[in-house]
């Protein structure tokens, strides 16, 4: 069940990140709501996660899974354009979660 509050708690991350962008500082209240209610069910969650998990383990992946949602978030809905180079690094990212993952041991 950790593992499923981590995942979740990583879906929150690019939820309220995307909704922040939305927002347009805050200006518009609806997304600023959506902002602040997925920035407290992300904490929740992960707070639940390291309840079983150890920190050192699910910080780093639940970070990743915001920092790569995030990219594919800002090329599919905002038209964002990266380098070859970046995406090789952001392939990086998604290996070093899941070999994070793999050799943690729990």
């Amino acid at each position: 069940m950790s593992w499923i509050f981590l995942l979740f708690a990583g879906i929150s991350e690019i939820l309220w990140s995307t909704a922040m962008k939305l927002s347009d500082g805050f200006s518009k209240v609806g997304w600023a709501v959506i902002t602040v209610v997925g920035l407290i069910t992300s904490m929740l969650c992960l707070l639940q996660a390291v309840k079983h998990l150890s920190f050192s383990l699910a910080y780093p992946i639940w970070t990743g899974i915001g920092a790569v949602g995030s990219v594919l978030v800002g090329v599919i809905l905002f038209h964002d354009k990266f380098s070859t180079a970046t995406w090789f690094f952001v392939s990086l990212l998604i290996v070093a979660i899941i070999g994070i993952k793999m050799t943690a041991g729990e």
